[in-house]
């Protein structure tokens, strides 16, 4: 993941209302949801929520898929941990073998140490 993109994956959720959307949708899992079903839920009204789920697909934050007269969307959970993974690239002071524990915790995925050694190794060339 680029900075660009976590920057405006940040951005979007740094609204409550879309903060709320995309926890929505995580919660429904794969199955997601149609934009009625995420107005009546919110209890949002569907202009200020079409306005709101624009900005997610465009973070990349959530999927959109027509579905008939409908619009079905879905978290995008592929970006959850790439996201984790450019915010705890450095971890450990690039040594994220050290911090197996910590992320076990959380319960995200060990750290992809092959990651870090293509940077090394393209910053030595």
């Amino acid at each position: 993941m680029e900075k660009a993109s976590a920057t405006a994956v940040f951005e979007s959720l740094a609204s409550g209302v879309r903060l709320d959307v995309f926890r929505l949708l995580v919660k429904q899992g794969p199955q997601g949801l149609v934009a009625g079903e995420i107005a009546a839920t919110l209890e949002l009204p569907p202009t200020n929520l079409s306005f709101h789920l624009k900005a997610l697909t465009q973070a990349r934050l959530v999927t959109v898929e027509q579905e008939g007269r409908f619009q079905r969307y879905r978290a995008n959970m592929a970006l959850i941990p790439e996201l984790i993974d450019y915010l705890t690239a450095e971890c450990c002071a690039g040594q994220p073998l050290q911090c197996k524990e910590l992320r076990a915790d959380t319960g995200c995925a060990p750290c992809a140490p092959t990651k870090l050694v293509k940077k090394r190794a393209s910053a030595k060339a």
